[in-house]
């Protein structure tokens, strides 16, 4: 990396090689005047790790100025620089180095006089919060880990774009009512969704798609995945040539699923090969969901 010097001056000392590591504190390189001692500098600097001595340094106090207005103020550039971080007069400090020079130790045992009002407002303002900060940690399952990676991963293995549309389902909670009141099996609203999309992608073949990096896939056959939350995370169950079933005969097959998802049954060949993914969350109070996925995606919600 490159460093620029706050200063004009002569490159009196290097002390880091090229691609050398530099502790912290440590002294990169020395500029100043040509002919200017810095041997003083070399043994005044910090060691890495400073041992605590029995009496405390004193804190220095205004007692006379280090240089007159007209005069060059003799100090270095970091200690030049630190001054005008924190909004100090580097004139009013003095100097422990050579000859007077403002060192950066000069600048941080530097206190400036302050009003005991105004110091007292201060306090009252800044006054400390009473409180415990305290976290816990809980280790996460298999399927957290696989459903991470899989959302991240979709993330970068297919571009995104989201559609919303609001519908009116009166008439589907209608003609629900009425098909329970003959239907062997009880559908739900979730077994309509299934039903509509299947019937959709039918129409919409190209939507049956999937993305494959380098080519994309057109599926001829509609497999829709469901999303059932388990305690352990998500599951996704599939219905297999969901178009060419009834309602009853969906509703069957999503309750079974569910079921088996629910107490750990599920299969490999049930989860596996779905064109097509619903997400339903109409019983929450969620007005939007976002869902992610390398395939096609249709969340619902209320």
């Amino acid at each position: 990396m490159e460093l620029e010097s706050y200063e004009e001056g002569v490159l009196l000392y290097i002390g880091v090689k090229e691609k050398d590591s530099v502790p912290v504190n440590g002294i990169i390189a020395i500029i100043g005047e040509k002919g200017e001692s810095y041997e003083n500098l070399l043994n005044a600097a910090p060691t890495e790790a400073p041992v605590a001595t029995a009496s405390p340094a004193t804190k220095q106090t205004v007692t006379s100025s280090s240089s007159t207005e007209g005069e060059r103020v003799k100090a270095s550039p970091l200690a030049k620089k630190i001054a005008e971080d924190k909004g100090l007069d580097i004139r009013q400090i003095n100097g422990s180095g050579e000859g007077g020079r403002i060192v950066k130790r000069d600048i941080e045992n530097f206190v400036p006089a302050a009003a005991p009002v105004a110091q007292a407002a201060v306090q009252g303002v800044h006054s400390a919060v009473i409180g415990q900060e305290s976290f816990r940690e809980e280790k996460v399952s298999q399927m957290r880990k696989v459903i991470a990676k899989r959302l991240a991963e979709s993330k970068f293995g297919a571009p995104h774009f989201y559609l919303t549309m609001e519908i009116n389902m009166d008439k589907a909670m209608e003609a629900r009512k009425s098909m329970n009141e003959i239907s062997p099996v009880k559908i739900s609203f979730n077994d309509m969704v299934i039903k509509a999309c299947a019937a959709s992608l039918r129409q919409h073949p190209k939507v049956n798609s999937s993305w494959l990096g380098d080519k994309i896939r057109y599926n001829d056959h509609i497999h829709i995945g469901m999303a059932v939350a388990v305690e352990e995370g998500l599951l996704v169950p599939v219905i297999r040539f969901a178009d060419s079933l009834s309602l009853s005969q969906i509703s069957n097959q999503a309750k079974t699923l569910g079921g088996k998802a629910k107490n750990k049954e599920l299969q490999p060949k049930d989860w596996e090969g779905n064109t097509f993914t619903i997400s339903n969350l109409v019983c929450s109070e969620l007005r939007n969901l976002l869902p992610s996925s390398t395939r096609q995606m249709l969340a619902s919600w209320q």
